[in-house]
């Protein structure tokens, strides 16, 4: 059978960050890996983005207790990391398993934060299955607004 269609329709944006590394790599870029799309299965599921006060991550992570999980940033990286357990099979019975996609066990996940992310100042919060990771904006790095003096 033809492996193309043994692939889930999302690969086709795999196959464009494979593109987009080989261009880098041909035109002498850094070799840096610079999209933000994670491997197929990654688990939390991440979101990104910024304010103007502040770095956002969001991380997915329904079913799982918030003291299990680890927050720690150092040297410009944030890292999210913890364990799912898997779900406890009752005792004497004996099940098939046919399917499984949710995932289970230890995850690590490494965000690189830009360079005005002030890692002094983060907060982190758990509702409803979602890790909310706040890191605020160095003060220098946020626009200002300078006022013009007639001097005449």
């Amino acid at each position: 059978m033809v492996s193309s269609l043994l692939r889930y329709p999302g690969d086709v944006f795999a196959d464009f960050d494979d593109l987009h590394r080989q261009l880098d790599r041909l035109l002498g870029g850094r070799g840096a890996h610079t999209s933000i799309r994670a491997q197929r299965g990654s688990f939390p599921a991440l979101n990104v983005g910024t304010t103007a006060d502040a770095v956002e991550v969001y991380a997915f992570a329904p079913g799982i207790e918030p003291a299990t999980l680890d927050v720690t940033i150092d040297k410009g990286l944030l890292t999210i990391s913890g364990e799912r357990k898997a779900a406890s099979a009752e005792a004497g019975s004996k099940r098939n398993v046919y399917a499984s996609e949710r995932p289970q066990g230890s995850f690590r996940r490494v965000v690189s934060l830009p360079e005005d992310a002030d890692a002094e100042r983060v907060q982190a919060s758990y509702t409803d299955g979602v890790l909310k990771v706040r890191i605020d904006k160095r003060e220098a790095s946020r626009p200002r607004r300078i006022e013009i003096r007639d001097t005449l």
